[in-house]
């Protein structure tokens, strides 16, 4: 948990949150923004929303630059005179890399570099990044254990890996410190549900309010460990403050340590939708084929981060649906 001295670094911080206009980070920017701290936010929109920013707009410690992270000299532009970054921008989904691996590659490994090179020329103390439990590919070892992954299989994996290396070789090249977060099914309040590659849960939400039948990828017994945003907020700050010099440069598993199925989950989203409208408990849910790139089954062991980081998740799953459901019904 984020303790008052920790509080007290970040008031008197400036950070750049990259892609803060998306889903993860438009709330890193909310709680840091919460904190006292000075934010810079940098989005092309490619995937984020002007409206997720407009709350922040009219605050003296909110910053905004529209530009890309491909472009190396918009990266140095964004990161002059931060203390931290928080690097959020990337292009999600396995679908579409797998339909678009250039335009993935692009982003996702280009674009980071030149964070790296950005950050390093600019004397950035910290940069934190959303790397991706995908990076754990064909292995079949539960719970996943940072230090065991297998071979990727999709584009994006490919791209999540490449970036640990890079951010690995930057500390030891360069003595940029840095912390890669391998997020696991994040879900919760902003996230978007439209689109061809939106998130199961945001999207099976605004079918269910819609009276539309779900399709669930296979038999349902696929199982994810969803991960409410508050627990990912939680991580990236303590990546941000931490002390101990044992936690920099590492990876760690951004999640809860518990799994739901594709079935459990949608019987839950039913059941919290149902008090808004009672007859949502009535939709049917169908089955379709399996998803190229999938992996049956995802696990996360959180010990590392409880004990390096004090991370301590705040949602389970049940919370965060419950939380994630109510805002929804207000905001869709």
């Amino acid at each position: 948990m984020i303790t008052d001295s920790q509080k007290d670094l970040l008031k008197a911080s400036k950070v750049l949150v990259t892609g803060g206009a998306g889903f993860i980070g438009s709330n890193l920017c909310e709680k840091l923004l919460e904190f006292g701290a000075e934010v810079t936010c940098l989005d092309n929109f490619a995937t984020g929303h002007k409206h997720n920013i407009e709350p922040f707009l009219e605050n003296p410690n909110f910053h905004f630059i529209e530009g890309d992270i491909r472009n190396l000299e918009t990266c140095i532009k964004a990161t002059k005179n931060q203390d931290f970054v928080l690097h959020e921008a990337a292009l999600g989904s396995v679908p579409r890399s797998i339909n678009d691996p250039i335009t993935s590659n692009d982003v996702n490994v280009s674009g980071f570099l030149n964070m790296l090179v950005a950050s390093r020329d600019n004397s950035i103390k910290r940069f934190v990044y959303a790397a991706s439990s995908s990076t754990y590919g064909d292995s079949e070892n539960l719970p996943k254990v940072e230090d065991v992954i297998g071979k990727p299989l999709s584009p994006y994996a490919i791209t999540k890996y490449v970036n640990e290396l890079y951010a690995n070789i930057f500390n030891k090249s360069y003595g940029l410190n840095t912390i890669g977060l391998r997020y696991f099914n994040v879900f919760g309040r902003r996230q978007d549900p439209n689109g061809a590659y939106a998130a199961v849960i945001p999207k099976f939400v605004m079918q269910l309010m819609r009276k539309e039948s779900p399709v669930i990828n296979g038999d349902g017994t696929y199982s994810r460990d969803f991960t409410y945003i508050d627990n990912v907020v939680q991580m990236n700050l303590l990546c941000l403050t931490t002390d101990n010099k044992q936690a920099l440069n590492e990876v760690y598993n951004t999640a809860v340590g518990d799994r739901t199925n594709l079935k459990e989950l949608t019987h839950l989203l039913k059941q919290n939708l149902a008090q808004y409208d009672s007859d949502i408990s009535r939709v049917e849910i169908k089955h379709g084929p399996n998803r190229p790139g999938d992996i049956p089954h995802s696990l996360a062991s959180v010990e590392k981060a409880k004990k390096l980081l004090n991370y301590n998740p705040t949602h389970r799953i049940e919370d965060g649906l419950k939380e994630a459901t109510h805002w929804y019904w207000d905001n869709l």
